[in-house]
């Protein structure tokens, strides 16, 4: 007789994936990990791979970012994020398995000017934030036991984030010039995890935001972070044309009552506190 939760994480080495396989408790979960080993836009490939291993839960954190990208390469978007998704789904609802997708701010524009919350209407104007709203909907038509987590300004152990280009364009430059008037909230890899990890053993289902506490300016963010770096460099504030707001109101967290995450500067002193020498 099988003890031990069965956790899928696919998209194992991105800097959330990579988070929750550390974080999880080995003795009371069995973890498994992919990432390109398993297409996730394959569906035979997602589909054989659960009923072989029936995993009773599957964290989807697979997914082509596109930051930094001109947004040119629509198909690939697409394909990783929407269909990688809809197989995710397909494949949760054959075992029977929870899916646990992970989203993110850009589903919204920013135009608002306040909190966004679970119940605001998604209106994403990247590709990137068009085709992670694809993939939620395919989650909620495909999955019924699915929960759809976003968040916000994700920093990891990976090359793949804005305070990762922060301290390398310092480097280079001794100069990083940024947006004063875009606002959210940055959240740390570890901090997100540990809150997908509680809702392993939940029985909530639906759509919650799970961003840090609190809210800043990326130029206020560049600066925090080239501050632990210790790197000296001219931070210059930029001002966008169209001011930018995501930072994400946590409202089913605190109706549930199950959970609340740290505040940004404290996950933040938190990351560097344990980050890899």
């Amino acid at each position: 007789m099988r003890n031990a939760t069965r956790v899928w994480i696919n998209g194992a080495s991105g800097q959330v994936g990579k988070a929750i396989v550390e974080a999880l408790d080995c003795t009371e979960y069995e973890v498994m990990a992919s990432d390109k080993d398993i297409d996730v836009t394959d569906l035979a490939q997602v589909t054989s791979f659960c009923d072989i291993d029936y995993p009773d839960v599957i964290i989807h954190c697979a997914a082509s970012s596109n930051y930094g990208s001109d947004n040119n390469d629509i198909e690939t978007t697409y394909k990783v994020n929407a269909l990688g998704a809809r197989n995710a789904a397909i494949a949760a609802r054959r075992v029977n398995a929870k899916l646990i997708y992970l989203s993110t701010d850009d589903v919204f524009d920013g135009l608002e000017g306040h909190p966004l919350n679970e119940f605001d209407f998604p209106k994403p104007v990247s590709v990137y934030g068009k085709s992670k709203l694809a993939g939620e909907q395919f989650v909620r038509e495909l999955c019924p036991k699915h929960l759809i987590v976003r968040s916000s300004w994700i920093y990891g152990h990976t090359e793949n984030n804005f305070a990762y280009t922060v301290i390398q364009k310092a480097k280079a430059n001794k100069k990083v010039e940024v947006a004063v008037n875009e606002l959210s909230s940055p959240t740390s890899a570890k901090a997100l995890a540990d809150f997908i990890i509680k809702l392993i053993d939940t029985t909530e289902y639906g759509i919650y935001h799970a961003s840090c506490e609190g809210v800043c300016s990326r130029y206020e963010f560049a600066k925090e972070v080239l501050k632990y770096e210790g790197i000296d460099a001219e931070v210059v504030p930029v001002v966008l044309e169209r001011p930018v707001n995501t930072m994400l109101d946590n409202l089913m967290m605190r109706m549930t009552g199950i959970y609340k995450m740290p505040e940004w500067k404290e996950a933040l002193k938190e990351f560097y506190a344990n980050r890899e020498t």
